[in-house]
């Protein structure tokens, strides 16, 4: 049996609540990009940079980046604790990506807030 010590949310439940209200942020994400691409008929660094200035745009890029994390982790979390049974090796696996996790959420803020 596999325990919940490196499991995201505190059950089973949690955790599927979590990935699917962060697929929907990422849903609606996705669906803004694409309208905004589809709206716009000249993209420029100009555009591109004007849009995402402004603060709200910003959170809800921020939002979507959190979002893609916790989604990807329970998702690894689980294809993890499925597949790969020795515990080193798991265990392994699970901090490469906590650690990779980690570094690009470091830098999409540092992107997203950076001068």
């Amino acid at each position: 049996m596999v325990t919940n010590i490196t499991n995201f949310g505190r059950s089973g439940l949690s955790d599927w609540l979590m990935q699917r209200a962060s697929a929907v942020v990422l849903a609606l994400y996705t669906l803004y990009m694409v309208g905004f691409f589809l709206t716009t008929s000249h993209l420029d660094y100009a555009t591109w940079s004007g849009l995402f200035q402004g603060t709200g745009m910003r959170i809800f890029s921020l939002l979507a980046l959190i979002s893609l994390a916790a989604h990807a982790w329970i998702g690894l979390w689980t294809v993890s604790t499925d597949y790969i049974k020795p515990t080193g090796i798991r265990l392994g696996f699970q901090v490469v990506v906590i650690l990779a996790m980690f570094a690009y959420l470091v830098w999409g803020v540092q992107v997203l807030w950076g001068a």
